[in-house]
């Protein structure tokens, strides 16, 4: 049970990161390169953030 919720969260992180690059390099035609990678820089910190969160929940 523990494993399989663990390979749920994992899965659901890397969705997460999927639609955010997916998200990042269609808005990359808008903006500016350097907005493009601020953006994308926040996109990751918050999806590791969200994994640790659920490993942490997790693991209690």
């Amino acid at each position: 049970m523990y494993k399989s919720t663990t390979n749920l969260a994992k899965g659901i992180g890397v969705g997460m990161l999927a639609g955010a690059a997916a998200v990042t390099v269609g808005s990359m035609m808008m903006k500016d390169k350097k907005q493009l990678k601020k953006n994308a820089g926040k996109a990751m910190h918050a999806v590791g953030d969200f994994i640790n969160n659920m490993e942490y929940m997790m693991k209690a």
